[in-house]
């Protein structure tokens, strides 16, 4: 009997001026390094927003405003040799602490008790070498600013 499941997610992107926070990992299998934006697992009965807003809280002990959903995304993918496919609820949003927007990292915490540092990096520095995944979040962030444009 096969284990393998799709797993719900819920990821937030902040935006500070033209650059997202990410964190930054490593896949030692692939030799790849990659970015991703803080967020997580959707625990049984709570919504995607509420499980960003606890994934945020979690990972580095900050509160989230603003939450509006951009886009739903799907991945399957391989991750240290094991396969993997999930659903991505995306998240555009805001920290209540305005000062976070100003730092060059924020120190964090996975829930496997592995710290982490987020940072911020503009959509140009994502490329093959250093992906944004989930994979189609690069063109959704970029269609989302060229509507933005467009609108102003």
């Amino acid at each position: 009997m096969s284990t393998a499941h799709i797993r719900p997610l819920a990821i937030c992107v902040f935006r500070h001026e033209g650059r997202i926070l990410v964190t930054e990992a490593h896949d030692p299998v692939k030799r790849q390094s990659f970015c991703r934006p803080l967020g997580g697992g959707i625990e049984f009965g709570e919504t995607s927003a509420q499980a960003v807003t606890r994934e945020v809280r979690e990972e580095i002990n900050a509160e989230v405003t603003q939450l509006k959903l951009i886009g739903t995304l799907e991945s399957i993918f391989t991750y240290l040799g094991v396969p993997g496919h999930e659903i991505v609820q995306v998240y555009d949003g805001e920290f209540v602490d305005r000062s976070l927007y100003v730092l060059e990292s924020i120190a964090g915490t996975e829930s496997d008790g592995q710290a982490f540092q987020a940072v911020w990096l503009e959509l140009e520095q994502f490329s093959v070498d250093l992906p944004l995944f989930p994979e189609g979040l690069l063109d959704l962030l970029r269609a989302r600013e060229a509507r933005l444009a467009a609108e102003a």
